[in-house]
């Protein structure tokens, strides 16, 4: 394969995953997740979510998905900054999450309050036989403002 058609294929994956986020697909999001059998020895799949201690293994991160899908009523993401990087059989893409989320309803009404947060990822792919698979997700949430470091400010 090509570097361009390998970068595509990448970020057709990446696009992937925050796309079976949003829908709440527990399975295509399984799918996309590297197998801990699928990497080299001592390799496991290993996530860190905005403020979550870092997760190791394929079933601790997947059960951390469960667990944000059933307690999320509503999920966007609208990526910007995505880049990606190739060395061989991984792939590093680097994006920022900008996302919307709602919590559930309460008191009969049809969706809770919606909340914007901005999130920095880094998420880290290996090449098998079935295709690119997440390795690694880092998620980081934003805490200064983009205005502030471009001025030469210090943030908090």
């Amino acid at each position: 394969m090509t570097h361009e058609t390998d970068t595509q294929a990448v970020e057709a994956a990446n696009t992937a995953f925050y796309e079976a986020m949003e829908q709440g697909d527990f399975e295509t999001v399984s799918t996309l997740w590297l197998a801990d059998a699928d990497g080299p020895p001592h390799s496991a799949v290993s996530c860190v979510h905005p403020g979550w201690p870092m997760l190791f293994g394929r079933g601790q991160v997947l059960r951390s998905y469960a667990l944000i899908m059933a307690n999320t009523e509503y999920i966007q993401f609208f990526l910007t900054d995505v880049k990606v990087a190739l060395a061989g059989d991984v792939a590093i893409v680097t994006c920022t999450e900008n996302i919307l989320s709602g919590a559930p309803a309460e008191d009969g009404a049809e969706l809770g309050p919606l909340v914007g947060q901005l999130v920095v990822a880094t998420n880290v792919f290996r090449r098998t036989f079935d295709g690119w698979k997440i390795w690694s997700h880092h998620a980081s949430p934003v805490l200064t403002d983009n205005d502030e470091e471009e001025a030469g400010e210090p943030g908090p």
